[in-house]
């Protein structure tokens, strides 16, 4: 049994009233912000929305904005939309769950798309599906990657049931397109292949696509009745409007295009990579279909002999058509290489010349790369082994940043280069762990994770862990309980330790893989319930499985807080899954739910498509007569909600439904915050802050 954790008491929080509307200490996955003196944002202030800027509205966070009263509640949404503040997907949960506890859902349209995401979606009229979606399409649907449940619901159980209804297999018009917007980058080939020809301007906006997808956008294509009409027809113009779904597209279609229109998009695309606009990537990705397509030479292509290529050849865009790898390999002597490396790897080089010019550099640097020339062969660190990063002398840490950027080396290599940079009387700062991100920590080793002092990681914040292996994650969890543990409240501690609660990605385990201990013990998780921080759903899902397992239904009820219906939201995912089977079924009823997901795994989880073979229609009721933004929408027989998914007030327990009162929304109180946190731990009898209507707490803990 591990030790009981002691988690910093909350002397600031005994004071009346809200003395901080916004702490900006980072959560889990941002980077550190600057933190508001006492003497900053009042809740009670005047105007105080009005003179918020983007920056301040960045560092929302939830405990202190449940203790805003209706109408500010509903200014700092409407503030938000209006200056497009980014939110990350922790805080636009919590506030979707605090706008529907109050009752603000109706004002859908002067709020942040990204919000109506997260909307209870059970609370949406009929009168405003249609409108619901168009706005709500504008959204980033990737920011629900840990509630799969709400992502299926969103696309199929509201967006497409409420424009087809029922059809199991819709014919979707253009107007239709035009409403769902990004929401189609969710949708199956079959729809997708079904659709309107005009899909491809919704496919545009699609971060990727899987291979079923792309599949259907060469079908598509190859069919000419799209705006581009046959291959053997397209246009300069016509391939650059279709942005980055031109990467996309198959050899043998390329192989229909008119030659001197392919050798055009292919120097644009060779120009939009040199300058930063198309990923080096995607652009490789399109060379090596392009080049496939070239079964014979293409009419203009020079008789080469060795010596031929030149720094002016290197600057044509057609280069890689001129000349294929063997070619490189034969005719790049090593001095205009040396010279002129980075103008070489500005082309999006496919995986076999890559291989060609490493092999080169090692020609000309026996003893291993000079650093000055580390920075330039970012895109080939990838194919360097240990022992070969082993030979690299690396002594900036602008170097390390340019090595361990994003895509650049990859995860099993930081360990390497950092290792190097450490050999040269370098330190791992705060300002290195937020440039090169929460990621790279994962992958240093334990021993290079002892050498941060804490004071670096406060400086860093909290930064994104959720792809730590098991064995980091332990590692770091004593780290950071030793650089965050002097916080002087619960609420400043979870928001710099939420990253290294947790267990393995995701929470999700291959069945019957052993889960090893880590993350926080089961004794910190109940002394979090008890501290009413509303833990967001990303960083539950992250917890150790086998610790959740030791938690009941008041725990995690009082854990999650105004979140708690975001069980309903991610009941797919392996974490809430295997803890919703650890429950009777006496207790499940009590929750609304059952053990079973509502349809396949969603789209987080590998899948896109509808829950089953039929779309699950909508029960749209009219909703005549009922009552206004002033009161909370009614609970029975004026909404309308996706069959199969079952409305939040049957998926919360029934004393949670007393927040509101009619015309009032009663949330957290400061004070019951404290009590809670300095009632006694042990005794089984934690309160969750939760008010009823008369302002008494509600004790959940063994009510349930």
């Amino acid at each position: 049994m591990a030790a009981a954790v002691t988690i910093p008491g909350p002397r600031a929080l005994q004071s009346s009233g809200l003395t901080l509307l916004l702490s900006l200490a980072a959560h889990c996955s941002g980077p550190q912000a600057k933190v508001l003196s006492p003497g900053g944002l009042d809740a009670s202030g005047a105007n105080l929305w009005a003179s918020a800027n983007c920056s301040l509205l960045q560092g929302f966070w939830c405990q202190p904005a449940s203790q805003l009263p209706r109408d500010q509640l509903s200014a700092l949404i409407q503030r938000l939309a209006l200056l497009q503040v980014p939110l990350q997907a922790w805080q636009l949960s919590c506030l979707a769950n605090l706008a529907s506890q109050c009752g603000l859902q109706d004002d859908f349209t002067l709020h942040p798309p990204n919000l109506l995401l997260f909307y209870n979606l059970s609370q949406m009229r009929e009168a405003d599906c249609r409108a619901f979606i168009c706005r709500a399409a504008q959204g980033d649907v990737e920011l629900l990657s840990h509630l799969p449940d709400q992502r299926v619901a969103l696309v199929w159980g509201v967006a497409v049931a409420c424009l087809v209804g029922g059809v199991a297999r819709p014919r979707l018009s253009a107007s239709d397109l035009q409403l769902l917007g990004a929401l189609v980058c969710d949708m199956d080939s079959s729809s997708i292949g079904a659709a309107d020809p005009r899909v491809l301007e919704n496919l545009r906006r699609c971060p990727r696509l899987t291979a079923a997808q792309c599949i259907a956008l060469n079908s598509l294509l190859a069919g000419g009745k799209t705006s581009l009409g046959p291959p053997g027809s397209w246009t300069l113009e016509g391939l650059q409007a279709l942005g980055p779904l031109a990467t996309y597209i198959s050899p043998h279609l390329w192989a229909q295009v008119q030659e001197a229109v392919g050798l055009g998009f292919f120097h644009s695309v060779v120009a939009s990579c040199r300058v930063g606009k198309l990923g080096q990537r995607e652009a490789s990705c399109f060379v090596t279909s392009f080049l496939e397509s070239k079964t014979k030479p293409v009419s203009s292509r020079p008789r080469l002999s060795t010596g031929n290529i030149t720094a002016a050849t290197l600057q044509d865009g057609l280069f890689l058509v001129h000349y294929d790898c063997a070619e490189l390999e034969s005719c790049l002597d090593g001095r205009i290489l040396r010279t002129n490396l980075d103008t070489l790897l500005q082309h999006p080089l496919p995986t076999e010349c890559q291989h060609v010019v490493k092999a080169k550099l090692a020609q000309i640097y026996p003893q291993g790369l000079p650093e000055d020339q580390l920075r330039l062969i970012t895109s080939l660190v990838y194919l360097y082994s240990h022992t070969e990063i082993g030979q690299w002398s690396i002594t900036s840490q602008d170097t390390v940043m340019a090595l361990l950027a994003p895509d650049v080396a990859l995860e099993n290599q930081t360990e390497a280069v950092l290792q190097k940079f450490l050999e040269h009387n370098g330190t791992v700062s705060g300002a290195l762990l937020l440039a090169i991100g929460g990621t790279r920590l994962c992958w240093m080793s334990p021993q290079q994770i002892q050498t941060i002092h804490p004071q670096e990681l406060r400086l860093a914040g909290a930064l994104d862990l959720s792809s730590c292996p098991q064995s980091r994650k332990d590692v770091l969890y004593a780290k950071a309980r030793e650089a965050f543990g002097s916080s002087r409240t619960p609420a400043a501690y979870y928001r710099l330790m939420c990253p290294y609660l947790g267990s393995s990605p995701g929470g999700a385990q291959p069945p019957l893989t052993p889960i090893p201990p880590g993350g926080a013990p089961v004794e910190e998780l109940r002394h979090l319930a008890q501290a009413n921080i509303s833990m967001d759903i990303d960083t539950f899902t992250s917890l150790n499985p086998l610790e959740l397992q030791s938690l009941d239904v008041g725990n995690v009820t009082a854990l999650l807080g105004h979140n708690v219906g975001d069980l309903q939201k991610a009941r797919s995912h392996p974490t809430v899954r295997a803890w919703l089977r650890s429950l009777n079924s006496s207790t499940l009823g009590q929750l609304g739910l059952d053990a079973s997901p509502a349809g396949p795994t969603g789209p987080a989880h590998g899948t896109r498509g509808p829950p089953s073979t039929t779309h699950q229609a909508l029960h749209l009721v009219h909703t005549s007569g009922l009552p206004t933004n002033d009161v909370q929408a009614s609970t029975s027989g004026s909404l309308w909600a996706p069959l199969g998914y079952l409305p939040l007030a049957m998926a919360l327990p029934c004393s949670l439904l007393c927040l509101l009162h009619w015309g009032t929304c009663i949330l957290v109180s400061v004070d019951s915050v404290a009590s809670g946190w300095l009632g006694s731990q042990g005794s089984g009898a934690g309160k969750t802050g939760l008010l009823d209507s008369a302002g008494r707490p509600l004790g959940l803990r063994g009510q349930l």
